[in-house]
């Protein structure tokens, strides 16, 4: 991979992350945290639809590598809304 491809995925990531954080509603930190957000809920989301075979709905390939856009939002807003319940105050 170069740097652009990788600048590239880092910039989806965020972007993901970002509209995760959104759709929770319980944002945390800043593009750092939704860039790491992004790839955590893609790592998830991949593996959630993997155990239910269900199909990989909208990636983008990049350096020859594939990104599941719709499993990274859908991974990353399970994983702050769980960290919302945890974290949040009574």
């Amino acid at each position: 991979m170069t740097i652009v491809e990788v600048l590239i995925l880092l910039v989806i990531a965020a972007v993901c992350g970002f509209l995760a954080q959104m759709i929770a509603g319980y944002a945390r930190g800043g593009l750092i945290v939704a860039t790491v957000l992004g790839f955590i809920g893609a790592l998830l989301g991949s593996w959630l639809a993997r155990e239910l075979s269900l199909p990989e709905l909208f990636s983008i390939e990049v350096g020859g590598k594939s990104f599941p856009i719709i499993w990274s939002i859908i991974g990353a807003t399970l994983f702050m809304v769980v960290i919302g319940m945890l974290t949040r105050r009574r």
